[in-house]
């Protein structure tokens, strides 16, 4: 007698039914409980619980952890949309290639449009067999409209479909975090117009330097978070190059149009030149995550710097309540945490670089099932981005900053290089000048007082060339407008700065 083999499967929303199993040559009766559905046949004849895309070839059954190491719908049924999307622009395609009737063509987009109506309602069905979004709609699709459903995978592979649908989605996610970043860096631009008065100290090698502007030190990282928007810009057309069409990797039999599909579908960078690259092309994703890498690195930088202006020696800043967490213990603590997931997340998005690169340089011509572990990568790295540029938006809105205690951090040490500009203007030589005010550095420390102390007869005792309208050097605002050039720290050129950064928002609208 042949050895009996039964499948269960749960199908909580199954009715209660009867099932025929057969034992040895005796048919019996038996009634299922709702919730289990079980097939039972002998072992010679065992067959997959659920039609594949993929199954004709195979006769045995898929091991059940296969499956799960198998499926990505958990991650790409994110894509749900743009993979309605590409099918349906390739429907209109086929007809127009004489493979469908329009008749065909219209009742299968309808009928994808149905699908799409169950995903927007969160009331489509996964069930079993559906191991990527492909798949599941295609096998609801068919469900919906019978047979005819079968017709829509003519010519296409999952390996052209896939890379289309994560062309597509990318495309939109990529919007959506430009549109954040615009917000942030007008938000950027907003405070160093309202502030534009407020004096700090700049550091080097985190050490007091020069007297610049809490607007210009804001407009230095917007200047970055400007490049990283620059840079999300010139990735688009390279993403926005149509793979469909591409079959498997030699190309598709049928003739269709696939400078129809890249109109129908926007892809305004024309259509992939080549079908074996176009299937295993995989660039625009690794791009893709260095370039919020980056981003998320000169993110990080923002934060380090407000987490310092924040702590006990500075108080240059505070993070509003919305964006900071006490302790446990310590009834006193207000810590910067937005700031400091910023930071750590970009350490975190480096790493996704170097795996999405590890993913792809062992992988042989054409596709390849190692790319499924790239949508992960890039579903983890954009959604990062986005979120916190958000966070950095928000932080950025609503903190509060302490313009005397910034005041406060200046001291009259940084006015050393103003001393050793008063005497270039006077025609003393820039290297002469400068041992002559490190030279009254020196004089300061060993009085021990400050370097404004020093009259102007004491610097005279260094240089003759020293007035009393030296005094004028010990004025700090003094100090960062005589920084008037472009991109420097001078009233005037804080405000052009914030003019040119309008004007690239408005330029580049998302």
């Amino acid at each position: 007698m042949a050895a009996l083999t039964c499948t269960a499967q749960i199908v909580p929303s199954l009715p209660r039914q009867a099932a025929s199993v057969r034992v040895g040559s005796r048919a019996r009766s038996v009634s299922a409980p709702r919730s289990l559905r079980c097939m039972a046949t002998a072992a010679p004849t065992d067959t997959p619980a659920a039609k594949k895309l993929w199954g004709g070839r195979f006769t045995g059954a898929t091991d059940p952890l296969m499956e799960k190491f198998n499926e990505s719908l958990p991650f790409d049924k994110r894509m749900w949309a743009e993979d309605i999307r590409g099918s349906q622009a390739y429907a209109k395609a086929l007809a127009k290639a004489g493979v469908l009737t329009d008749e065909e063509a219209a009742t299968i987009v309808e009928g994808l449009a149905r699908v799409a109506g169950e995903w927007e309602a969160g009331t489509f069905r996964i069930v079993a067999g559906d191991e990527d979004i492909h798949t599941a709609n295609e096998r609801r699709l068919s469900e919906l409209i019978g047979a005819l459903g079968g017709k829509l995978h003519t010519g296409r592979s999952r390996n052209d479909q896939c890379v289309t649908d994560t062309r597509l989605w990318l495309l939109g996610a990529l919007g959506r975090v430009r549109a954040s970043l615009h917000a942030l860096i007008a938000a950027a631009a907003d405070r160093a117009a309202a502030e534009a008065d407020v004096l700090m100290p700049g550091y080097t090698h985190l050490q007091p330097a020069q007297t610049v502007r809490w607007s210009h030190w804001l407009l230095s990282h917007a200047a970055a978070w400007q490049r990283d928007d620059q840079r999300l810009a010139g990735l688009l057309p390279r993403v926005a190059t149509l793979p469909l069409g591409s079959g498997a990797l030699a190309g598709n039999p049928f003739g269709v149009d696939r400078q129809f599909l890249a109109r129908e579908l926007g892809f305004h960078g024309g259509v992939c030149p080549n079908s074996m690259d176009a299937v295993s092309d995989r660039d625009f994703v690794a791009e893709t995550i260095f370039t919020a890498s980056l981003h998320l690195v000169h993110l990080s930088r923002w934060a380090e710097d407000l987490i310092i202006y924040s702590s006990g020696p500075y108080r240059f800043v505070q993070c509003s309540d919305a964006y900071a967490t006490g302790s446990s213990l310590m009834p006193q603590k207000k810590n910067p945490d937005a700031l400091e997931l910023i930071r750590g997340k970009g350490g975190r998005s480096i790493g996704g670089v170097t795996s999405m690169l590890a993913v792809l340089k062992g992988t042989p011509t054409t596709y390849n099932k190692d790319f499924q572990e790239s949508w992960e990568l890039m579903f983890d790295a954009v959604d990062t981005l986005h979120d916190c540029v958000r966070i950095a938006t928000g932080v950025l809105s609503t903190l509060r900053i302490d313009p005397e205690a910034m005041r406060r951090g200046l001291s009259a040490d940084m006015l050393a290089t103003d001393l050793a500009e008063y005497l270039v203007r006077r025609g003393v030589p820039f290297r002469e000048t400068h041992h002559i005010s490190g030279a009254a550095v020196k004089m300061a420390e060993d009085r021990g007082c400050a370097l404004s102390d020093l009259t102007p007869a004491d610097l005279r005792t260094i240089h003759p060339l020293f007035d009393d309208d030296v005094a004028e050097v010990w004025d700090f605002a003094r100090s960062a407008d005589t920084r008037d050039t472009e991109g420097g720290a001078s009233h005037r050129s804080v405000a052009e700065q914030i003019s040119k950064l309008r004007a690239y928002l408005e330029q580049n609208a998302v």
